[in-house]
């Protein structure tokens, strides 16, 4: 069951993944989902909306910083070179909830 905070949230998910002309092509969105992975959201598109999320949700920021779930990367003019996969933590829908149902960023 989706109380109204959870509805919020993935109401302001959903102006920021863009526009759908057909509904059926729209991603289905679940705590689970996660921005990079899912979304493809990079670090700026990311950053607007937790900007937003915590304005719009009275969400205290604490020590949320961008650079956790994306992190810089170095760019190789190599193109034979093998771009190194960086291991980054979840970034998710849940995460956006379980924060505003605390209104604090629970996630350090």
């Amino acid at each position: 069951m989706v109380n109204d905070l959870e509805s919020r949230v993935y109401e302001l998910v959903r102006k920021h993944d863009g526009v759908y002309i057909l509904k059926s092509k729209q991603k289905k969105l679940t705590p689970k989902t996660d921005f990079d992975a899912d979304l493809n959201f990079d670090e700026y598109e990311a950053e607007e909306l937790i900007e937003k999320f915590f304005a719009e949700f009275h969400v205290d920021r604490g020590r949320f910083c961008i650079r956790t779930y994306y992190p810089d990367t170095s760019i190789s003019l190599n193109p034979f070179k093998k771009k190194e996969s960086i291991p980054v933590p979840n970034f998710t829908i849940g995460m956006l909830i379980e924060s505003a149902k605390a209104k604090r960023w629970l996630y350090d």
